[in-house]
């Protein structure tokens, strides 16, 4: 039996990935370290927090992508070279009610799983779940398989067909590979907001309220308790971290 070149070059792949290691080289000067855990000096993943996102869809308006902007720039996912069209972690959808013909518009993303189901399927284990519930992708481990991508009710992932240029060092992407978004892990370690929130606040409608889902003092949590918040595809049990409000 011929052996599929792409099989193959799969194979070398991982084989020179595994001579790598953890310092592996995505791009020029782009380097994964560490991704699960936070950075040294930086306290420790806890499964004592989990980080989740609440959007007020009274808030959140069709004219309005300053949430889709600043992810695009925060990780570099504009298109260069033969890629004219930008990857997108976070997009805007249109709800409409058949009824009363009312529309919504909501950003959608990664819903950060407390069950995910591209872990559940990932044959090498690239798909985890941090302990504080943001899941992301390894791409020192990742084969292209897209499995993850089937299995993810939210469409939430996409494939990298072409060489990208223009990346971002906390953000390494790489042909071949799976990526979806990672709630900004870079800024949470540090103690910061993600892109999408901070621009959501600075220049849209204020819809977004990231936090600890845990803490019952946080804004978010107080959010929850006061006006509630609905699960996307909530029947499954997947308890995604993104609830939406006024939905």
């Amino acid at each position: 039996m011929t052996e599929c070149p792409t099989s193959s070059s799969r194979r070398q792949f991982l084989n020179a990935a595994s001579v790598l290691g953890a310092g592996m080289v995505i791009a020029p000067g782009v380097t994964l370290h560490g991704i699960s855990e936070a950075k040294a000096g930086l306290p420790r993943v806890s499964s004592k927090v989990r980080w989740g996102l609440l959007v007020d869809a009274n808030k959140c308006t069709a004219e309005c992508t300053a949430c889709v902007s600043a992810c695009k720039i925060e990780h570099g996912l504009e298109g260069h070279g033969r890629v004219k069209t930008d990857a997108q972690w976070i997009r805007k959808v249109e709800l409409r009610d058949r009824g009363s013909g009312r529309t919504q518009s909501l950003p959608v993303m990664c819903q950060h799983c407390d069950e995910p189901p591209c872990v559940d399927v990932c044959p090498t284990g690239a798909s985890f779940k941090r302990a504080d519930g943001i899941v992301l992708v390894d791409k020192h481990t990742c084969i292209g398989c897209r499995y993850c991508m089937m299995a993810c009710p939210y469409k939430a992932r996409s494939f990298v067909h072409e060489v990208t240029t223009g990346q971002k060092s906390h953000s390494p992407r790489g042909k071949g590979t799976v990526e979806s978004c990672t709630f900004c892990v870079h800024r949470v370690d540090v103690g910061r907001q993600p892109a999408c929130v901070e621009a959501c606040h600075k220049d849209g409608k204020g819809a977004m309220t990231f936090g600890d889902l845990k803490d019952p003092n946080s804004d978010i949590s107080k959010k929850l308790v006061a006006h509630g918040g609905v699960r996307i595809r909530g029947d499954l049990g997947l308890d995604p971290g993104v609830r939406y409000q006024g939905v």
